[in-house]
């Protein structure tokens, strides 16, 4: 595709403000992962250890005695927050888109038209007065130091675990900051990507593994930690580790570049496929590793499904009816509720639960598949998108923002399974109650 295709994009729609709308995404995905598990009937701040009308952990390894407030305390917020944000930056891509009117020669002279709206975007994050949701920003910056900057002795919370895996799909958005940086400086253009040499072409890819090295640190704490008995943090940081020579071969692929050019002349740099590189596919055999061991650990680990355990394949194959429970505790102050499709085991002979799933369900049984194919393709599209070399070229810039969308949708969907996933552990590692869904902790259910 001739780049001069793409300049229309760079032109309606400047990599700054595609950054302001990835991260106004992720606010409204936030919002909706909480509100959406209210009304499935999970508490999501309960399991998540959120303190009273705030977004962060608990301090205690135990869940507050106290009363926690409804979910609607945690998302309406956010809600808010959300239109705030949206107006803000839509107001100034309005004022943007009227001041350039799609002409290519105004881009650049209106330029800071973007970089004033990231700049107060900014600011009002650092902002120490009480506006703008003070409390929500204050829990995500709190949240972004406990992550970065925890000792290395102390507990791994688990909303800390879902806040760095969120972060982790905005790797890209890192990149394409630091590229909006450059874009706005005097003598940078928002029609052209922005390119490096020397040392230089190494900090996108260092700034994009920033969040599987905070993702590798906490399983690497999480294993050293005196009361771990099990190796899975361990196989878990490796599969972030297998990130960085997808990030790094990327970078790397310059070389090929410049021997492609030597050999073929420049028309031929472009093209996608070098098969005929060692380095090139080296880089390609580190994405396959990366995708499929991700998906793997996604549907077995971080869902509990069934699908690709073969130790649990036959042992599982057994199962009763369906029972669908409601009960009340009205001593605490929780209510526990259940939608969910619960499964009690029978004899070796009794009729098997869904293939692939688990015995307790707590949604509806349509969403296991199609979120189990949909994570299969992004997370095949998702590695190749961690490559520099790809997204520092023009032309694939459309692709690569719809790439970086379906991203973060498909990161919304998997926050669903983890919480469940995590919900149905806690409740099924109490010695004293047994596996149906009627007896899981009443914390992490609620009356929807």
């Amino acid at each position: 595709m001739d780049a001069q295709l793409e300049k229309p994009l760079a032109a309606l729609f400047p990599l700054p403000f595609r950054v302001l709308f990835l991260v106004g995404l992720g606010i409204l995905g936030w919002a909706t992962n909480l509100h959406g598990l209210e009304r499935l009937g999970v508490d999501g701040p309960s399991i998540l250890e959120l303190q009273d009308r705030s977004c962060l952990p608990l301090r205690s390894g135990s869940p507050s005695r106290h009363k926690q407030p409804s979910a609607r305390a945690f998302y309406a917020p956010l809600y808010r927050l959300f239109v705030i944000y949206s107006a803000w930056c839509f107001g100034a891509w309005l004022l943007y888109r009227a001041q350039t009117r799609s002409n290519l020669a105004l881009v650049d002279v209106f330029a800071y038209i973007p970089g004033v709206c990231v700049l107060c975007v900014l600011t009002v994050l650092l902002c120490t007065m009480d506006i703008v949701q003070k409390r929500e920003r204050d829990s995500f910056l709190l949240s972004a130091e406990r992550c970065c900057f925890s000792a290395s002795d102390g507990p791994i919370h688990f909303s800390d675990v879902i806040f760095a895996d969120i972060l982790t799909s905005y790797a890209k958005v890192l990149g394409d900051l630091w590229l909006s940086f450059w874009m706005l400086l005097p003598g940078g253009s928002l029609l052209s990507i922005p390119t490096y040499e020397g040392w230089y072409q190494w900090v996108l890819p260092c700034l994009m593994s920033v969040p599987y090295a905070i993702r590798l640190r906490q399983c690497l704490i999480e294993y050293c930690s005196p009361s771990n008995t099990s190796r899975r943090p361990l196989f878990n940081a490796i599969k972030y580790a297998s990130s960085f020579p997808v990030i790094f071969l990327s970078a790397a692929q310059r070389l090929v570049e410049s021997e492609v050019v030597k050999v073929s002349g420049v028309s031929a740099e472009h093209k996608g496929w070098h098969g005929e590189y060692p380095l090139f596919r080296l880089w390609l055999f580190a994405v396959v590793i990366n995708s499929l061991y991700s998906f793997w650990w996604d549907v077995t680990n971080d869902w509990g499904l069934d699908l690709l355990n073969l130790r649990h394949t036959e042992s599982h194959a057994v199962v009763s009816p369906l029972q669908q429970t409601v009960t009340a505790d009205r001593s605490s102050s929780h209510v526990r509720s259940s939608r969910a499709l619960s499964f009690r085991r029978a004899g070796r002979h009794g009729s098997p639960y869904p293939y692939g799933l688990r015995p307790v369900l707590l949604y509806p049984l349509p969403v296991y598949p199609l979120i189990v194919f949909l994570n299969l393709v992004l997370r095949m599209t998702w590695s190749i998108k961690l490559s520099s070399h790809l997204h520092l070229q023009s032309e694939g810039s459309v692709v690569m923002f719809c790439l970086e969308v379906a991203e973060v949708l498909r990161r919304w969907m998997w926050v669903f399974l983890r919480i469940e996933w995590e919900v149905v552990k806690r409740g099924r590692d109490r010695e004293s109650r047994g596996p149906t869904i009627d007896n899981l902790s009443g914390d992490c259910f609620r009356d929807g």
